[in-house]
């Protein structure tokens, strides 16, 4: 089946149909260059919310990149960089296979279309004009033929006519002889004419316009296949990336499986101990003592210099809350300014890297001697005096560096040896508040024996533990008391003792059943709310004790 013989009378059809493929190219074209866009703008919004919520810091100075939620969360956004440049890829192939091409086959379509199609039309001019030259040559000849047939019909009146002369018949018979002779002319060229006409007219429509109409149908068809090849190379663009997308997709996996909850915990710890002992008993302070009393008779009497001495949160305030605002403190060389624990930690780093620094220098000092032998050896490849500066300049690193090693190994043995002095039996005090009371609190009576057993028990126990502190007059925190100064604070909210409270621990404070109280600072999930009395004082109680109402 071919146009030429089924659609030899279509040559509008064939001459729409072939407009309309093209331009349907076209229109295909068209949408995969929007396409090609969409896909770039896309990779281009993609890099640019990867690099907005990439870490700034590197990783070397970012203590969050420890930590397995914030390296799965970057692996994450790595993934999401490497997508964005997939569909980068994608557009690329799409605008390269498919605009380009197509596009660059769509205008040789076009010429080629054009080139049939003017070829068509021309044939028809020339079997137009020739049907033209037939139907003059038929006009000519039946014109000829009337004026013949008129001619010879005068020439025979006159020759019946009585009165006509001689002459004027004889002029009548030549004039009608001369009318035959050229209808007979007329007839020949117009028999010659048609029969030139009707075998140009067969070249037409069964040689001539076939030959163009398959022509075009071939077109046509080459056309089709190669717009068909390029619908293929949209889901081939896709297919090229799709593995590397699926390892994209299943690295975002492997990074959300990788979160480690207790490791996270873990480097917490490690991030941020400090190595600090957790503080003893408060020691108790009778006022209730007469204050003249000798220094030998009581600890709690006037020192020997006439000065009253200091008790209570007087003395101690500022260095019972280590969890308070940290004042700006002044960074030192051997990190003085910073908790043991971690102490410890940013010496024994610089002390790697200090000796990474000096095992390259010996390095090169070596490699440089092994360089001079040769040069002495062999003049002619360089210079040994050449090498001396470099040699001397690597000798003194090396002399350098070892005295930076052995100082940070003195501060490091230092820091060790405060943190194991710091390490003792207070990790398991006060590991949580107490629950609330099953029954009601006890009576006043009773409540007041228990107290002042409990008080006498804590005299008893002080005056036991006097003689094992003496010598420690600076608390644990003496060094960093700058970094836990208390700041005024205002109240937060009120609330009511639902339950008595003995505050007998470090930093905690003593409160009665329905006592208002002051609201300093909410519990932050260790069961322990700070409050301050109307009377003053400040300090912790069970979160389960009280009914909290915040301002």
């Amino acid at each position: 089946m071919d146009w030429g013989t089924e659609l030899w009378d279509q040559f509008e059809v064939i001459e729409r149909h072939t407009q309309w493929g093209l331009d349907l190219l076209d229109r295909y074209v068209k949408f995969v260059k929007e396409r090609t866009e969409v896909e770039q703008a896309y990779a281009k919004q993609l890099r640019s919310l990867v690099k907005k919520y990439l870490p700034k810091r590197p990783v070397k100075d970012d203590p969050e990149s420890k930590f397995s939620q914030q390296q799965s969360f970057v692996q994450i956004l790595q993934e999401v960089n490497d997508f964005a440049g997939q569909r980068e890829l994608v557009a690329e192939n799409l605008s390269v296979r498919v605009c380009l091409d197509l596009a660059k086959y769509s205008q040789e379509m076009k010429q080629e279309r054009k080139m049939h199609l003017q070829e068509g039309r021309r044939a028809q001019q020339q079997l137009e004009s020739g049907f033209r030259q037939l139907e003059s040559s038929k006009r000519k000849f039946e014109r000829d033929c009337r004026e013949a047939e008129k001619a010879a019909q005068t020439a025979e009146r006159l020759d019946q006519d009585i009165n006509a002369t001689k002459a004027d018949v004889e002029k009548a018979k030549q004039q009608a002889h001369l009318r035959s002779h050229m209808a007979e002319e007329s007839k020949n060229e117009y028999a010659a004419q048609l029969q030139r006409f009707n075998r140009d007219q067969a070249h037409f429509y069964f040689s001539q316009m076939p030959q163009i109409f398959d022509k075009l149908q071939d077109m046509d068809e080459r056309r089709t296949t190669h717009l068909g090849a390029g619908y293929g190379l949209l889901s081939e663009a896709e297919l090229q990336v799709l593995p590397i997308i699926t390892k994209c997709l299943e690295g975002m996996k492997a990074a959300a499986a990788a979160v480690d909850t207790k490791n996270d915990s873990q480097v917490l710890i490690e991030l941020h101990k400090s190595g600090f002992a957790r503080p003893g008993d408060v020691e108790f302070e009778d006022f209730s003592q007469p204050m003249n009393r000798a220094p030998s008779d009581s600890s709690l009497g006037t020192p020997s210099d006439g000065r009253p001495e200091l008790r209570g949160p007087a003395r101690s305030r500022a260095k019972r809350w280590p969890f308070g605002k940290k004042n700006k403190t002044v960074v030192t060389e051997d990190f003085s300014h910073l908790p043991p624990e971690q102490r410890r930690k940013r010496l024994q780093q610089q002390l790697e890297e200090r000796n990474r620094e000096l095992q390259k220098e010996v390095d090169q000092r070596e490699a440089l001697k092994k360089m001079k032998d040769v040069y002495e050896k062999t003049p002619q490849m360089g210079d040994p005096a050449s090498l001396e500066p470099q040699i001397a300049e690597t000798l003194n690193n090396i002399e350098r560096l070892k005295l930076e090693v052995q100082k940070y190994e003195a501060w490091l043995a230092e820091a060790e040896s405060r943190v194991l002095s710091n390490r003792g039996d207070s990790l398991s005090r006060h590991t949580r508040p107490p629950d609330p009371p099953a029954s009601a609190p006890p009576d006043s009576s009773s409540s007041s024996s228990s107290s002042n057993n409990r008080e006498s028990q804590d005299n008893k126990e002080s005056s036991e533990e006097a003689p094992l502190e003496e010598g420690q007059d600076t608390p644990i925190y003496t060094e960093f008391d700058e970094d836990f100064e208390e700041e005024p604070a205002s109240p937060i909210g009120h609330c009511v003792a639902i339950y008595h409270f003995e505050g007998s621990s470090e930093g905690t404070i003593s409160m009665a059943e329905g006592e208002d109280l002051s609201l300093m600072e909410e519990d932050k999930g260790d069961g322990w709310t700070r409050v301050r009395r109307k009377q003053g004082g400040e300090g912790y109680v069970p979160t389960s004790y009280l009914r909290v109402t915040l301002n």
